[in-house]
């Protein structure tokens, strides 16, 4: 729906609207919609073939959006708001239900002229070319069978060529209606008037005959048979199209319908998604679909997110995180409070940048409009043209006509039309079934360029919390007495550091005590009683305080664990130490491999963060980055002048972030890729959006992008090949018009079925 135009500050606000665009057959259709458009005053439109929708950009001081439906109505098609989205979808949809509808009837209808025309063809084309089959009067009974496919079966050609011909336009529809309806009048011509109806006739292209203008001659089976097979390949097309966007469509309808609310005093009340509001607390129950985003206020579950991030295994979750909606839940019972309903929910954000993306055209494309435009007039000019040759040439008026008609049905600007867009609906779609958005199609080309990729460390290469990485008892100490201990004294505190000890002894040893006498100590540490022993845990100082010095052998641990840049604790009891702990913000397990992959991929990975060169050297280590691809020390207002040295030095440079301070460098660099477990803001700064916070996931994006990209370009390689290749020999005479159609169906199909191989692409991870 369009935004509210406005002004503010005197300054004309600019509205988008998307309009869904009925009546178009092929690619130089909505290159006519599209120069109306922006030939209005302060209208950008882009019209997009294979998605059938325009989205257009507009001031809304000047323009209305009836009168853009009015110029695309003038223009000679249909066009129509989006319906607003159903309420049993929780206004996350994009109300692509009368679309469904519609484009279910059209292919209906497509269908059905398909195979009425089929089966009355086959035998007019088996009698023209089988002779054992002419019978006496074999070319009345050709004529009658053929009749209704030129007729019936055809009138959606004719119907678009008479319009587009009141508007003064030619289309792909010109060319087979006129070729069509060319060799059905002329092969009535030669029935009544010439000696085609003549008992015993042979083959039409056989025929030798006493007229000398070639009247005798009949193309009732190119008429019938071209008509077939373009409707066959028509019909073949709309169903590729609606499987290349069967991704988005599926993405669309992952939500919950309804949802069981938490009203006052705990009663239970089952509402439609729609109803839902920022706030409420909504129960889910083991294997229900979460409602919409929100935070665990109550129960302890697992979430399988596979739908939405591609990771097929689920995540735990407990009071105080966060759930995405359409999110199953595979555990316990979960009551959720609301933080985001409608079309601010993850759902609803992912299917607009996948529909935004397919929307849009690569510069590739815009070359192919601009041939499209120009394309059937110039097929027209170069069929008249070639009727004129042959003519000119002495070679008869069969010949002359047979080499026009056949131009006229070769032609064939719908596999330029849909070489781009296709390839985008299908890798995008699958993308975002892998949990990775692209964000457009220029995105595609600068995948392909980059040869350096820059990764923050924090949050993107590591977990970005702190973890309990490893326990060193001294001489006669148990290490599970260390963690029950140390374990039970820090989950007291709410120190990051202490939840992650707290957390790592929860997890190896099991329920911790609860300590007595429970004290801070600020900037050293925590102290207090556990199971009757005095416990400290915290810097070495905090023992000191209390004369206990460190054992040789912790020493060594301590000094040993802070040369790899890890913080280390130290854990006493009735006045020896114990142990000392290693926390640190710990690599993520698939980091080594994910840097293994982006290599393959020919880049060189170069680690940037704001941690000492301590730290960020033994980052690097564990992950296998080259100590000289290690940026340390960097405050993160200069993470883009890091982006901007490595550009000028004649990088092509990719980055990878998810924080805040990353937005910026996500920006600067050719290509940014946003952790979706990130902010919004580095979402909204980068050019690819990995759901999953998993460093793979960019080498399966850019993998992906690529894939797309190859496939496009192969797809209008063939597009323009065909037409370079096809229309020659057409003009030479070297195709019989019935050949040319089935050609001509076959280029566009072959492009929609190129596409569809990318619903096969597969992550590595």
């Amino acid at each position: 729906m369009p935004t509210t135009p406005g002004t503010t500050g005197g300054t004309t606000e600019v509205a988008e609207v998307e309009l869904a665009i009925g009546g178009m057959t092929c690619a130089s259709c909505a290159a006519r919609i599209e120069k109306k458009l922006n030939r209005m005053d302060g209208v950008e439109a882009t019209v997009n073939y294979a998605t059938e929708k325009a989205k257009v950009s507009y001031r809304g001081q000047d323009v209305a959006v009836q009168d853009l439906i009015a110029t695309v109505e003038a223009t000679g098609y249909t066009a129509q708001e989006p319906a607003p989205p159903r309420s049993e979808e929780g206004g996350g949809g994009s109300g692509e239900g009368g679309g469904d509808r519609r484009g279910d009837d059209e292919l209906r209808s497509l269908r059905e002229r398909l195979v009425a025309a089929v089966l009355l063809s086959v035998p007019v084309v088996a009698m023209a070319m089988i002779p054992a089959l002419q019978f006496e009067y074999w070319q009345w009974l050709s004529l009658t069978l053929a009749a209704p496919v030129v007729t019936y079966a055809a009138w959606p050609f004719h119907k678009a060529a008479f319009t587009n011909a009141r508007h003064g336009a030619a289309t792909m529809d010109t060319l087979i209606s006129v070729g069509t309806s060319a060799a059905f009048i002329w092969s009535l011509w030669a029935l009544f008037f010439g000696t085609a109806g003549t008992p015993g006739m042979t083959h039409p292209f056989e025929l030798t005959i006493s007229r000398s203008d070639g009247a005798g001659n009949i193309y009732l089976e190119a008429a019938a048979g071209v008509t077939a097979f373009i409707l066959a390949g028509r019909y073949f097309e709309a169903r590729s199209k609606r499987k290349a966007g069967a991704a988005l469509k599926a993405l669309l309808q992952l939500g919950a319908k309804e949802v069981t609310v938490m009203r006052d005093g705990g009663r239970e009340e089952t509402v439609p998604v729609g109803d839902l509001r920022v706030g409420d607390r909504f129960l889910v129950r083991p294997g229900e679909k979460i409602a919409t985003d929100g935070k665990v206020v109550e129960g302890a579950s697992a979430v399988d997110a596979s739908m939405l991030t591609g990771e097929s295994v689920p995540v735990e979750v407990a009071e105080g995180d966060s759930v995405t909606g359409a999110t199953l839940n595979v555990g316990g019972r979960l009551v959720v409070e609301a933080t985001r309903v409608g079309a601010d929910t993850q759902l609803a954000r992912m299917a607009k940048l996948v529909e935004d993306a397919q929307n849009g055209k690569a510069a590739a494309q815009r070359l192919a409009d601009r041939i499209s435009a120009v394309f059937v007039p110039v097929v027209i000019a170069l069929a008249v043209a070639t009727l004129g040759f042959w003519l000119g040439n002495g070679s008869g008026l069969t010949a002359a006509f047979t080499a026009a008609v056949a131009v006229l049905i070769i032609a064939c600007p719908c596999a330029l039309g849909l070489a781009t867009p296709t390839a985008l609906m299908v890798g995008t779609g699958r993308g975002a079934q892998l949990g990775i958005l692209i964000k457009g199609p220029e995105v595609l080309e600068t995948t392909r360029k980059v040869d350096t990729i820059v990764l923050d460390k924090t949050g993107t290469v590591t977990t970005g919390t702190m973890t309990l990485l490893a326990t060193h008892a001294a001489r006669n100490t148990d290490a599970a007495e260390v963690l029950r201990l140390a374990g039970a004294l820090e989950h007291a505190s709410e120190h990051p550091i202490a939840r992650a000890v707290a957390a790592g002894a929860a997890e190896r040893v099991g329920e911790l005590p609860v300590p007595e006498d429970f004290a801070n100590v600020p900037g050293l540490g925590v102290q207090g009683i556990v199971e009757g022993h005095a416990v400290l845990v915290g810097r070495e100082a905090l023992l000191a305080e209390w004369a206990i010095p460190l054992p040789v052998d912790l020493e060594r641990a301590k000094a040993e664990a802070e040369a790899a840049g890890r913080t280390v604790i130290a854990v006493a009891w009735d006045g020896e130490a114990r142990a000392v702990l290693e926390v640190a913000d710990a690599v993520k397990e698939t980091s080594p491999e994910a840097i293994e992959r982006l290599r393959a991929l020919g880049l060189t990975p170069i680690l940037l963060t704001g941690d000492n060169k301590a730290v960020a050297a033994a980052v690097a280590a564990e992950v296998g980055i080259a100590p000289d691809d290690v940026i340390a020390e960097v405050m993160p207002q200069d993470k883009v002048d890091v982006v901007k040295r490595l550009q000028a030095a004649g990088r092509s440079v990719a980055m990878v972030g998810d924080g805040v301070n990353d937005a910026a460098a996500l920006a600067q660099a050719d290509l940014g890729l946003a952790m979706g477990t990130g902010t919004d803001a580095a979402i909204e700064a980068g050019d690819l959006t990995l759901v999953r916070g998993d460093l793979r996931a960019a080498a399966d994006a850019i993998r992906l992008s690529r894939r797309t990209l190859g496939t496009i370009k192969s797809n209008l390689f063939w597009a323009f090949a065909y037409n370079v290749g096809a229309l020659p020999l057409a003009a030479a005479g070297l195709l019989n018009p019935m050949i040319a159609g089935a050609a001509m169906a076959f280029s566009s199909v072959f492009v929609v079925g190129n596409s569809l191989r990318l619903r096969g692409f597969k992550p590595l991870s």
